[in-house]
């Protein structure tokens, strides 16, 4: 019998969160070609992840392993780290998959260490067999590398926005199984003390259909009322660049870009952003990028579909009225 394929799925507010839903997408992949059943750890206290469970009928996952343990909380990233190596050494999968977000991409690289095993990140395909045949995000995102991974027990994480994720099948929720880890002080001594709620209501960056993202051209903190109108307009969400959470313009949440989010939207709206490529990393999974900057030769020119040559501070209030004129309100 093949050996199952283990996938890390992050719990959040209830329900997986949409980066472990698109690695869920690809352990499923794994899992038809090498013939080995479908499990997935939940990654939230046990309440929670019995409660998440039933969330993944269709999914083709048949077993959701519960960690049992009342002291690991979701903000222990090493205690996690314990809690995965320890059921990867008891079940034995052929491969753990992950998100290739920041907190995914940490998480495994923590398993690999505590394993003595390497750890692929950013994958985008992958050819299973006696080793595994890679294609992964390098360099940002600006390079592709095909490469080998050969390991009892292979270790990745799929680069976010690049797997759809599969619509449901008609496989029943899974069966959920409660295991047991042993955790010492030193696993649950780095913890977060507390997080920043979003604002209520918020349309988050991850999930918005429309963004619009402010670079240096917007001037000032204050300068993004405009582009915080169009996107209220259009019931999106409202980012910037590092220059701009440099400044102290936005919070670093709103960062779009290879130290901040990757987003993909249906359209992007880059106002005032110069476009390097630490930005389009963030942003190239948009269905469609709409540039603003006055400049005709700023390197954001080379991936937008559509551009508007001229100040975004008239750009803006010029597409706001005009919704506003369609729509009546005006």
């Amino acid at each position: 019998m093949s050996a199952p394929i283990l996938v890390i799925v992050a719990i959040s507010g209830g329900l997986p969160e949409r980066a472990s839903l698109e690695a869920l997408s690809l352990a499923r992949r794994i899992a038809a070609d090498t013939g080995g059943a479908l499990e997935a750890l939940l990654i939230a206290d046990e309440a929670a992840a019995r409660t998440a469970a039933a969330t993944l009928a269709g999914s083709g996952v048949t077993t959701a392993l519960v960690v049992a343990n009342d002291q690991l909380t979701a903000d222990h990233p090493d205690g996690w780290a314990a809690a995965v190596a320890q059921v990867a050494e008891a079940r034995r999968p052929a491969a753990v998959v992950g998100a290739g977000t920041e907190r995914g991409n940490e998480l495994l690289a923590r398993v690999a260490a505590r394993m003595g095993l390497p750890m692929a990140a950013n994958c985008l395909s992958v050819e299973p067999g006696e080793r595994y045949r890679l294609t992964r995000q390098r360099w940002a995102g600006s390079l592709l590398e095909d490469c080998w991974l050969d390991a009892p027990t292979r270790l990745l994480t799929v680069a976010p926005n690049s797997v759809p994720v599969g619509e449901p099948g008609l496989s029943p929720a899974p069966a959920v199984e409660a295991v047991a880890v042993t955790l010492t002080d030193r696993d649950l001594a780095l913890h977060v003390t507390s997080r920043e709620a979003p604002e209520r209501g918020k349309i988050s960056l991850a999930d918005a259909r429309v963004v619009i993202g402010g670079g240096r051209g917007v001037g000032s903190g204050e300068g993004f009322a405009d582009l915080e109108e169009l996107a209220g307009l259009l019931g999106g969400a409202v980012g910037g660049s590092r220059v701009v959470t440099s400044a102290g313009w936005r919070p670093h949440a709103d960062q779009i870009g290879q130290t901040g989010l990757r987003i993909a939207p249906d359209i992007y709206i880059a106002a005032g952003i110069s476009g390097a490529i630490q930005h389009v990393v963030g942003c190239k999974a948009a269905k469609h990028i709409l540039a603003i900057n006055t400049d005709a030769e700023a390197p954001i020119m080379g991936v937008a579909d559509y551009a508007v040559i001229g100040d975004l501070h008239a750009g803006l209030p010029a597409i706001s009225t005009e919704i506003r004129r369609r729509r009546g309100t005006a």
